[in-house]
C-alpha cells in the first residue's frame, strides 16, 4: 500500500518564502497575535503526522469497503469513526472558523496546506469535514446571532457535521427550477418537504448530529433563482439549551455508487414536513450558499493537487525503483540487470509535467488564500476590495484549473507505473477514480469556464482581469526577475484573447461558451508562468542556504516555461478558431 506523506519543505517555502506569509499576517490585527511563523509551521508538522498516521492508511480499506446504506441509515468504514474522533481532538475542522464560536481562526494561507494533505491522505474522508467548514462559513455570514451561537460551536468541535443540500433530480446547474418548498410556521420556523440528490455526507455515523443547509422555494416566492432561500434544517432537533432532542422529519432514502470516493456518503435526502429556520433574507438564499459554494470550490480545487501529489510520490518512488531496459544513452546502473525507469526521457516528461502542475498548484491555491485573507481581515477598505474582486476572479480557475491538470497528473502517474498502475493495490487507480469527481461537482468545471469568461472578464469589460495581470507586469518589469520577457509575452496573449473574445461576444454569444475552456486553461498557464517565476526568484537567491532544493526548484521552472507554458500557443489558436465549426451540425448528425 503506498504511503503519504505531506510536503512540508515545499510548503513551508510557499507560505514562508514566496509569499512571506508571516509578515503578512503580522500586519493584520486579527492574526497578528496568535499565528506566526512557529505556530504555522508546528500546525503544519502536526497536521502532517495526523493526515500521514492517522487518515492515509484508510484509504484503500476505505475504498474496498465504502459507505454503506442499510433501512435509512448509513455507516462509515471501519476505521473512519475511531480516526474521525482522534481527528476533531486537534480541533482540526474549525481550523479556520470564527474564534467567537471556538474555531482557531487559523489564516486561509495556512487552512489551505492543511486541506491539499487531507486530500491527498484520503479524499472521502476530507470530505466529511470539507463540507462542516462550508456549512459554518455560509452560517457565520449569514444567519442569526441566536442560530450561530447554538450551530456554530458543536460544528467547529467537530461533533456536528454540516451538508449542502442543493441538487434535485431535475435541477443540477439550473436551481432556479428547484421543487422543494418551505412553509412558515406560527414561532418563525419553516416546515421543508421536498427530495434533495447528491448530498456529500448527508448522512453518517461520524456525527451525532448533521446540519443541512438547504435550497428551498417559499409560497410567495418569485419565479427562478430570484425565489430560492436558504434554510437550516438539522438532521435532530436541538433543545433550547443546546442539547439534542428528537429526530427531525428528514431521512436518507438511499447512497449512491460511485466511480470514486465510496467511502463518503453521497444521499439522497428526503423532507418530509422537517422543520427549519432561515437563513438570511427570504429569496435571497442562492447568494448566501454561495459563501459556502465558494468556499467548496476551493477546497474541491484543492482536491485536485492533494491527488496528484500523492500520485506524483508514487509514481516517483516506484521510478527510482523499478528496473526496465538501459538508458538511450547507455547504461547508468551496470551492475544491475535493467537502470531504474527514471532514466527514460518519458517517464522524466511525466514526472516533471506533475511536479511543475502540482508545485504550481499549490503556489496558485496559498495566493488565493492570501487574497481571501486581505479581504476578511485587512484594515484597508481599498486593499479588502481588491482582494475581494480577485478571489471572485479567481476562485473558478482554482476549482476548474486544479482538477482538469490534477486529474490528468493522476493518469501520468498511473501510466508511470504501466501495468501497476491498473492494479488496485498499488493505489495510482483509485486516485484516478477518486479525484475524477473534482471536475463534476460543486458546478462543472464547463460553468467554471462560462463564469470566468462570462460574468469574471467579459461582463465588467476586464476590469479586474487587469488587477491581476497589472501584478505579473508590476513583477517582470522589476530589475532582473527571471523569466521575465517570457511572462510579458504570456500575459500580453492573455490580455489580447480577452480583448478579442469581448469584442465578438457582443455580436454572437456563442462565441463565450466555445472559447471559455480553452481560456480558463491559458488563464492558468499565464498565472502558473508568474508563480513559478517568483519561486524561481526565491530560489535563485537562496541557492546556497540548500542547493538540493533550490537547485531542483529552478529546474523544474526551466522545464515549465520550456515543456508546458507554450501549451498557451495552441489554446489562443484554439480560442481564435471562432464558434462556427461547433454549429455545422443539427443536432440529428451527431
Amino acid at each position: 500500500m503506498p504511503e503519504f506523506n505531506a510536503p512540508l519543505r515545499d510548503m513551508r517555502f510557499v507560505l514562508h518564502e514566496v509569499f512571506e506569509a508571516p509578515a503578512l499576517w503580522a500586519r493584520l490585527p486579527a492574526l497578528a497575535d496568535h499565528v506566526d511563523a512557529d505556530t504555522a509551521d508546528a500546525i503544519l508538522e502536526e497536521a502532517a503526522k495526523v493526515t500521514g498516521q492517522l487518515i492515509a492508511p484508510l484509504n484503500r480499506s476505505g475504498d474496498e469497503e465504502g459507505a454503506q446504506w442499510l433501512a435509512g441509515k448509513v455507516s462509515t468504514p471501519k476505521g473512519f469513526k475511531t480516526a474521525y474522533d482522534t481527528y476533531i481532538e486537534g480541533g482540526w475542522v474549525g481550523l479556520s472558523g470564527n474564534p467567537v464560536f471556538g474555531g482557531l481562526g487559523m489564516p486561509k494561507m495556512l487552512a489551505v496546506q492543511f486541506e491539499e494533505m487531507l486530500y491527498g491522505a484520503n479524499s472521502s474522508f476530507a470530505l466529511y469535514s470539507a463540507l462542516t467548514s462550508g456549512a459554518c462559513l455560509a452560517i457565520d455570514a449569514h444567519a442569526s446571532d441566536a442560530l450561530k451561537g447554538t450551530y456554530l460551536p458543536p460544528m467547529y468541535e467537530g461533533r456536528w457535521a454540516g451538508s449542502m443540500c442543493l441538487t434535485e433530480a431535475h435541477a443540477g446547474t439550473d436551481l432556479g427550477i428547484i421543487r422543494t418548498r418551505a412553509e412558515p410556521l406560527p414561532d418563525g420556523s419553516f416546515t421543508l418537504n421536498g427530495s434533495k440528490i447528491f448530498i456529500t455526507g448527508g448522512d453518517q455515523d461520524l456525527t451525532e448530529n448533521i446540519i443541512h443547509l438547504v435550497l428551498a422555494k417559499l409560497p410567495d416566492a418569485p419565479a427562478g433563482p430570484r425565489g430560492i432561500s436558504l434554510f437550516l434544517v438539522p438532521k435532530v432537533l436541538v433543545n433550547d439549551d443546546g442539547s439534542l432532542g428528537h429526530g427531525n422529519a428528514l431521512s436518507c432514502g438511499s447512497i449512491e455508487h460511485k466511480m470514486g470516493i465510496k467511502a463518503s456518503a453521497t444521499c439522497v435526502i428526503n423532507f418530509d414536513g422537517a422543520r427549519g429556520w432561515l437563513i438570511g433574507e427570504a429569496n435571497k438564499g442562492l447568494a448566501a450558499m454561495f459563501t459556502m459554494m465558494n468556499y467548496e470550490r476551493l477546497s474541491i480545487g484543492i482536491q485536485g493537487i492533494g491527488c496528484a501529489e500523492a500520485s506524483y510520490q508514487n509514481a516517483r518512488t516506484y521510478a527510482r525503483e523499478r528496473l526496465q531496459s538501459r538508458a538511450p544513452t547507455g547504461a547508468v546502473a551496470p551492475d544491475k540487470v535493467a537502470d531504474p525507469i527514471i532514466v527514460h526521457p518519458d517517464v522524466r516528461r511525466m514526472l516533471l509535467t506533475i511536479k511543475a502542475m502540482t508545485e504550481g498548484g499549490r503556489a496558485f491555491a496559498s495566493y488565493v488564500g492570501q487574497q481571501l485573507d486581505l479581504a476578511k481581515f485587512s484594515a484597508d477598505p481599498q486593499e479588502q476590495q481588491t482582494a475581494s474582486a480577485l478571489v471572485a476572479l479567481l476562485t473558478p480557475v482554482a476549482k476548474a484549473f486544479f482538477t482538469d491538470t490534477g486529474f490528468d497528473s493522476c493518469v501520468l502517474g498511473q501510466q508511470v507505473l504501466g501495468g501497476h498502475g491498473y492494479i488496485r493495490e498499488w493505489g495510482q487507480e483509485q486516485l484516478v477514480r477518486d479525484v475524477r469527481i473534482a471536475q463534476i461537482y460543486e458546478g462543472t468545471n464547463g460553468i467554471q469556464a462560462l463564469d470566468l469568461l462570462g460574468r469574471k472578464v467579459i461582463a465588467n469589460g476586464g476590469v479586474t482581469l487587469r488587477l491581476f495581470t497589472a501584478q505579473i507586469r508590476d513583477f517582470a518589469a522589476r530589475p532582473d526577475k527571471p523569466y521575465a520577457s517570457e511572462l510579458l509575452e504570456a500575459v500580453q496573449r492573455l490580455e489580447d484573447v480577452s480583448d478579442w473574445l469581448q469584442t465578438r461576444a457582443m455580436t454572437n454569444p456563442n462565441e463565450t461558451g466555445a472559447a471559455c475552456v480553452e481560456y480558463l486553461h491559458l488563464f492558468g498557464y499565464v498565472a502558473y508562468a508568474w508563480l513559478w517565476a517568483r519561486m524561481a526568484d526565491v530560489a535563485q537567491r537562496s541557492l546556497d542556504a540548500d542547493p538540493t532544493f533550490y537547485s531542483a526548484k529552478l529546474a523544474t521552472a526551466r522545464f515549465y516555461f520550456s515543456r508546458l507554458l507554450p501549451r498557451t500557443l495552441s489554446l489562443e489558436q484554439a480560442i481564435r478558431a471562432g464558434c462556427a465549426s461547433l454549429f455545422e451540425l443539427d443536432a440529428a448528425s451527431f
